[in-house]
């Protein structure tokens, strides 16, 4: 497995745990109902990135769309989580429009997974 498969994999772990803590945040705190969004998306990051990694390391090639798409999902997800997270509970901003970019780079992330189906494998079926 490659190295950056793997980071995908921890990337998931973290973000699953991350997301697993802002809900948590968001359902005793109730500081603001995008919290819990931002929970949400981490979660569902978490488990569309460590998808993207195990279709790449199945694919049986060196390269794979699945693993393209699980970087933008990966960025994506930081960038858009991140920023409602740290705009409810530090009222900051990551910078402007961190939010619609990470939202767009998901967006695409999922697109490019779809095209992973597409891809042929070392091994044809």
């Amino acid at each position: 497995m490659t190295v950056f498969r793997r980071l995908l994999i921890v990337v998931a772990g973290l973000y699953g745990a991350a997301g697993v803590g802002l809900a948590a945040a968001a359902a005793h705190l109730a500081v603001d109902a995008s919290l819990a969004t931002a929970a949400n998306f981490l979660l569902f990051g978490a488990a569309g990135i460590g998808m993207a990694a195990a279709l790449a390391v199945v694919a049986g090639r060196p390269w794979s769309f699945a693993e393209v798409g699980g970087g933008l999902l990966a960025v994506g997800t930081a960038l858009f989580s991140g920023a409602i997270a740290a705009r409810v509970l530090a009222g900051m901003v990551i910078f402007p429009m961190a939010a619609p970019t990470g939202g767009t780079m998901l967006m695409a992330g999922w697109l490019v997974i779809a095209l992973a189906g597409l891809q042929r494998g070392a091994k044809s079926s």
